[in-house]
């Protein structure tokens, strides 16, 4: 049986509680094939032989004094091309998203994203994973986590 799918706007609240991100505004982009998530800084390093980052994230759009400190198992790094062509090696980690009734693990690579609007692309690949469509005359669909 398929579940009807559910509608997002342009941009949404959602949450990545494996990450100790409880609220983050995020850009729903269906141009971009991969999640993104901003880092300012990103550091890779070893426990118990897997290798893991540590990274930072500014949270909130504007608002650099807010700062989370992330760790997250590397699931990857790849060659990744932003909206502008330009092609960027990335770490990729998955980490749980929850939007709406969705709470599933998903893909996210890390880059800078200070000179962007949004802390957070939520892409396609995550989209067709939790059955969601978008609405892009629409916002915050999904309410607040």
């Amino acid at each position: 049986m398929t579940h009807a799918k559910q509608a997002l706007g342009w941009r949404e609240w959602l949450a990545l509680p494996d990450i100790g991100i409880p609220l983050i505004k995020a850009k729903v982009d269906t141009g971009a094939r991969t999640s993104c998530l901003h880092a300012f800084y990103v550091e890779p390093f070893r426990r118990d032989h897997k290798d893991f980052l540590r990274f930072g994230v500014h949270p909130m759009q504007n608002d650099a004094q807010q700062v989370l400190h992330c760790e997250a198992q590397i699931a990857d790094q790849r060659q990744v091309s932003d909206s502008g062509g330009h092609r960027e090696l990335r770490f990729v980690i998955r980490t749980r998203l929850q939007i709406l009734d969705f709470d599933d693990e998903i893909e996210l690579t890390l880059t800078n994203r200070d000179s962007m609007r949004f802390r957070m692309l939520l892409g396609r690949t995550a989209l067709v994973a939790a059955n969601l469509v978008v609405d892009s005359s629409a916002s915050y669909l999904a309410g607040k986590p």
